[in-house]
C-alpha cells in the first residue's frame, strides 16, 4: 500500500491533481537548510534534514544515515574552483563533475564520424557521457537496473511513484560524447547519420530493458533547447531526435508506462513535438510558456516555471508576484507543479525560500 502523499503526487503526475498544488523542487543549497531549521548542515547532517522535513515535506529530500559531520565546501562563496583547468564549479556542499566532455578526444570531424558506439558499447569507463554502463549485453543491462526495486515486484504497486530515467534519451549522447564544437561541426553532415544510428541501438537496449521494470513512470532527460529556443533546427530533430522518441516512448507506454520528458532552456518550443510522441509531461525552465502549455494541455504533468534569479536578486514583492503567477498556470493544469526550474543552488538566500515556500503554503491551491 503506498501512502496518501504519493497517492496525491501519483495523481498529479498524471494530469490529475487534487486540491493543494503541490512541490517537485531541484535542491542543493545547504546553507539555506541551516537557515531554515536552525541545525547546522555540516555538523549535524541527519538532524538538520529530519526537520528540514518536518518543515518543508514538500521538498522530500533523502535523509542521511548518520550525524557523521560533512566537509565543508573547499570552494568557498565565489563557487569558482581555484584550479581553472578543473572547470568545475560549487555544487550543494560539494562541487561538480568536470563541464569536460569528449573534446579532449574528438579532435576533428573526421574522428566523430570514425567512432561506431556499438564497437564501444561498454561506456563504464567514459565518466563524461553521465550514463556510463556497459550496454554490451541487454540482459545484463536489465539485471543492472532490476536490482534497483524490490525483487518480489511483478509490477509496480498501483499509486506508486516507482520510477526510471536516462539522461541521454538521444541528443545527449553526441553532445557528451564528442563534446558541443564538434557536435555543431559534425551534426549537419550526411556521414553523422550512421553514428545517431547506433547510438540509437544502445537506447533501444536501455528502453527495453526498462519496459520490463516495474515502475510507473519514466524520466527522459534530453536538452534540446537552449535559453531563447531550440538548440537544432526542426528539421534536424524531426530527422534525428523525434522518431527515436516516438519509438522509445512508445515502448514504454506499451508496458504501461508514462514516460514524461526533461529539459532544459525554453523546450516549450517542442513541446507539440513531445506530446505527439507520447510523452506525458514536461519538466524544464522559467524560458517556458507554462500558461500556453497549461491552455493547450490542461492534462499533461508540467514543472518549472519558478524562477530562481527572482529568489535570489528580487524582493518579497518579486517572489510574491511569482508565486502568484504559478498558481494561476497550477489552476489551469492538473498536473501542474510549484518548481524553482533553473534549480536552488547553494547560493540561494535562505529568508528568500522561506518566504517562498511559506507564501506558496498559504496561495498554492486550486
Amino acid at each position: 500500500m503506498v501512502s496518501q502523499k504519493e497517492k496525491e503526487r501519483y495523481m498529479a503526475m498524471i494530469g490529475q491533481g487534487g486540491k493543494r498544488i503541490l512541490h517537485m523542487e531541484w535542491w542543493s543549497n545547504p546553507d539555506a537548510e541551516t537557515y531554515l531549521t536552525g541545525i547546522d548542515h555540516y555538523d549535524r547532517p541527519r538532524d538538520c534534514r529530519l526537520r528540514l522535513a518536518e518543515l518543508y515535506p514538500m521538498l522530500s529530500l533523502p535523509i542521511p544515515a548518520t550525524n557523521e559531520p560533512i566537509p565543508r565546501p573547499t570552494l568557498g562563496n565565489t563557487g569558482k574552483s581555484s584550479n581553472p583547468d578543473k572547470h568545475t564549479v560549487r555544487w550543494g556542499d560539494s562541487e561538480t563533475a568536470t563541464f569536460e566532455h569528449g573534446e579532449k578526444y574528438f579532435k576533428t570531424v573526421e574522428d566523430v564520424f570514425n567512432f561506431h558506439p556499438l564497437e564501444h558499447a561498454d561506456f563504464s569507463e567514459w565518466k563524461f557521457v553521465v550514463e556510463n554502463r556497459d550496454y554490451s549485453d541487454e540482459q545484463k543491462l536489465y539485471e543492472s537496473y532490476r536490482r534497483g526495486y524490490p525483487a518480489e515486484w511483478e509490477k509496480a504497486p498501483e499509486f506508486s511513484m516507482s520510477s526510471c530515467g536516462f539522461y541521454n534519451t538521444t541528443i545527449m549522447w553526441p553532445m557528451l560524447t564528442f563534446g558541443w564544437e564538434m557536435f555543431l561541426a559534425s551534426c549537419l553532415d550526411e556521414e553523422f547519420e550512421p553514428v545517431m544510428e547506433e547510438f540509437a541501438e544502445i537506447n533501444r537496449r536501455v528502453f527495453r530493458s526498462f519496459a520490463k521494470l516495474p515502475v510507473n513512470f519514466c524520466s527522459c532527460h534530453d536538452d534540446i533547447a537552449m535559453t531563447n529556443g531550440a538548440i537544432c533546427s526542426p528539421e534536424w530533430m524531426n530527422k534525428y531526435v523525434f522518431p527515436r522518441y516516438e519509438e522509445y516512448f512508445g515502448m514504454l507506454r506499451a508496458a504501461g508506462i508514462r514516460p514524461y520528458s526533461v529539459a532544459d532552456g525554453k523546450a516549450d518550443v517542442f513541446v507539440d513535438d513531445l506530446i505527439r510522441c507520447g510523452s506525458t509531461g514536461l519538466i524544464s525552465e522559467p524560458y517556458c510558456d507554462y500558461k500556453a502549455m497549461a491552455k493547450k494541455y490542461p492534462d499533461m504533468m508540467m514543472a518549472g516555471e519558478g524562477d530562481n534569479r527572482i529568489l535570489t536578486y528580487g524582493t518579497k514583492d518579486d517572489i510574491r508576484k511569482m508565486v502568484e503567477r504559478m498558481v494561476e498556470t497550477g489552476k489551469m493544469c492538473g498536473g501542474y507543479f510549484m518548481c524553482i526550474g533553473n534549480h536552488i543552488p547553494w547560493n540561494v538566500p535562505g529568508e528568500s525560500l522561506k518566504y517562498y515556500f511559506d507564501y506558496s503554503d498559504k496561495l498554492a491551491w486550486r
